[in-house]
């Protein structure tokens, strides 16, 4: 929320308490103690949440008027007398307040004095984990005014990203590499965020998630810098946990596998970073043979990518892939299949990883898209 912007407040001159008892007794004899009474309270029934705006230079006396006009109160003669019997209301704040018109005239003024003001443009938007910055930029198209392309545009402004490297410890020069597709894949972290409008600037859509992104991984940092690995390394191989295991029940065994894989020398074989590479999504259709060997810095299936990583990541992982991928379970497998369910099966040898598929089929536990 933006910092408050205080209104002055204009009371008018003091008034004795023996002039204010006067005036009160005037208007119970000229209106009646009922009429008053019903002045007090709550001009309608319902509760619904309305946004009531105190304007730059409003004062308590003014609103008088717009409360009465907007519904909230039933009569701002009866609001101004109230108002001269209430000491130390406080500085008045501009913004926007909830009222319903179910509030009493005491509750109202109450509201508005209370100076919490809030934003009635905000809204949750949700990216879930697995996200990639083309899923992003497509939700932040439907939820605000800013398109896919606007989104992917400003964030990849090298003026901006070079910003962040110098605001986020966790971001370097190793996402300005060559051959990247998006700097900030991987960093923008999925959860469910409140937008303050849909004219939301986009670079400050994506530094929010930034900032969640640093709380989680200065949550880690000690046993990231004890790792050995860049954080780069590290949220690369937790993006492809989080793409192959992302619904498994061993997110850890999955890590541990691809980490033996690697240290091997092997290439890591996973589908989802070569479809990646082609910039097509997994449900869309099976990958060709030349694709599948064809070299491309994110395509871990061809042979000249033995004993690499991705060039970058290839999602925006959760919590949970982060940390198995920081702290892998150690084992002699270097196969893995999950199936329908989420549960994982390991293998030694090729011959082992083929018979579990082959079974899982036979056994109805093999995913099959429709």
């Amino acid at each position: 929320m933006k910092n408050k912007r205080t209104v002055k407040v204009k009371r008018g001159r003091g008034r004795t308490a023996v002039i204010l008892v006067l005036v009160l007794f005037i208007l119970v004899g000229v209106f009646g103690y009922g009429t008053l009474r019903s002045g007090m309270q709550a001009p309608g029934s319902s509760e619904e949440i309305v946004p009531f705006e105190v304007a730059e230079g409003d004062t308590y006396g003014v609103l008088g008027e717009k409360l009465e006009a907007a519904g909230f109160i039933k009569s701002a003669f009866i609001y101004k007398v109230y108002l001269k019997t209430l000491k130390n209301l406080g500085t008045l704040y501009a913004g926007y307040y909830p009222l319903s018109s179910s509030m009493d005239l005491k509750t109202v003024i109450g509201t508005i004095s209370s100076g919490k003001t809030y934003n009635p443009f905000a809204f949750n938007v949700t990216f879930p984990e697995g996200s990639d910055v083309p899923d992003i930029a497509r939700i932040i198209a439907r939820n605000t005014d800013t398109g896919a392309d606007a989104f992917i545009s400003a964030i990849n402004d090298r003026e901006f990203l070079t910003r962040m490297i110098d605001k986020y410890w966790f971001l370097t020069d190793e996402i300005l590499a060559e051959g990247i597709y998006y700097p900030l894949e991987g960093y923008l972290f999925p959860n469910t965020y409140q937008l303050t409008g849909k004219d939301m600037a986009p670079t400050d859509i994506a530094e929010m998630m930034l900032q969640q992104t640093d709380s989680v991984l200065t949550e880690y940092k000690s046993a990231i810098e004890a790792s050995g690995r860049t954080v780069h390394q590290i949220m690369t191989m937790a993006s492809i946990v989080e793409m192959e295991a992302g619904n498994a029940t061993d997110r850890a065994g999955v890590a541990g596998v691809f980490y033996n894989r690697l240290n091997s020398g092997w290439t890591l074989g996973s589908d989802v970073t070569c479809y990646y590479g082609i910039q097509v999504d997994v449900s869309e259709r099976d990958l060709y043979l030349s694709e599948i060997n064809a070299y491309n810095p994110y395509n871990t299936r061809c042979a000249q990518m033995a004993g690499k990583l991705p060039i970058g990541p290839i999602a925006n992982p959760g919590k949970d892939s982060i940390y198995a991928t920081i702290n892998p379970a150690a084992s002699g497998y270097y196969y893995f299949v999950a199936d329908k369910n989420g549960k994982v099966y390991y293998s030694v040898t090729l011959n082992e990883h083929n018979a579990t598929i082959q079974r899982l089929k036979n056994e109805g536990l093999w995913y099959e898209y429709e």
